[in-house]
């Protein structure tokens, strides 16, 4: 069996795309036989969070340490060199499918209540392919427990430059304002991206810019942002509903042998939502949030 579990394939026209029994992640994506994500190997762990399905909590939490309802809490520091818990919990678990059709997937996890999150949250993620729009995912968590829930939701896509350099490839993001963080990449502040390199609003050449930022004031639209990463060679677009009101973005210059890639990861909350609680959702018992996201490619 691959590293990442059973692979489930589903499509429609020219769209293809393989999610991952492991944390349920997008391992590749693609139209007309082109890679509009950077694609994942089945023989290795995906590399750097590609494809991840990220809760209960995107992104980073200080320490791993969290007051909720009156109680400290202590998550494993699953990022040590930086102590931090990251990525939330689901991202080594086995997602069971509950809908499997010939475009479409759903795959289900319930979130076991643990030392540092004793919540019961069930996620349930579903992959859809349009033959006109390609990909949407949709996602919904369930609180099952007698209590409220803190929870927050990202994903992890790497968008394929097709082949180009990262110095060749343009981003555009609809954010007036950037998170600022200290070294253990944790956020302290925002400042307004107007007059900063930071400014991706009218779309921009990377050229010598690495990106590893978290971006806010997202320009949403009946209901939708969107955000873009075009190369010469193509491009692809990513949009969002209104709940996701955080985009971290990553530029890698070689996702494990796959080539360059630009990470666009919508997000419910800032980084350490848990403590500043920028973002943060609270579920209550028997409360339900639902939120969607997906992905065009562009010439």
């Amino acid at each position: 069996m691959a590293l990442s579990g059973k692979q489930f394939t589903i499509s429609v026209g020219d769209y293809e795309a393989t999610i991952s029994e492991v944390g349920a992640s997008l391992r590749r994506f693609t139209f007309g036989g082109n890679d509009v994500t950077v694609p994942g190997a089945t023989d290795t762990l995906p590399p750097k969070c590609s494809g991840a399905v990220l809760v209960p909590w995107p992104n980073r939490i200080r320490h791993g340490t969290y007051r909720f309802g009156g109680e400290q809490f202590q998550l494993a520091l699953t990022e040590p060199e930086l102590g931090n818990a990251l990525h939330g919990l689901a991202r080594w678990v086995r997602w069971t499918p509950t809908v499997e059709q010939a475009a479409r997937l759903t795959l289900a996890h319930d979130i076991v209540p643990q030392k540092g999150y004793p919540f019961e949250v069930a996620v349930e993620v579903t992959y859809t392919l349009h033959a006109e729009f390609g990909l949407s995912v949709s996602t919904s968590a369930h609180n099952h427990g007698t209590g409220p829930a803190p929870f927050g939701a990202g994903f992890h896509p790497y968008l394929s430059t097709r082949g180009a350099t990262l110095d060749e490839t343009t981003v555009h993001l609809p954010a007036g304002q950037r998170l600022v963080v200290d070294d253990a990449s944790v956020p302290v502040g925002v400042q307004s991206v107007e007059a900063t390199p930071y400014d991706f609003r009218g779309g921009k050449r990377l050229k010598g810019l690495r990106l590893d930022d978290g971006f806010t004031g997202l320009d949403v639209s009946q209901g939708r942002g969107v955000a873009a990463v075009q190369s010469p060679g193509g491009g692809a677009q990513l949009w969002f509903d209104e709940t996701f009101r955080y985009l971290q973005v990553f530029t890698y210059a070689d996702l494990a042998g796959a080539g360059p890639g630009v990470a666009i990861e919508p997000m419910t909350c800032a980084a350490d939502a848990f403590n500043s609680t920028h973002g943060l959702i609270v579920l209550d018992p028997g409360g339900t949030w639902a939120g969607s996201w997906g992905i065009t490619p562009l010439p």
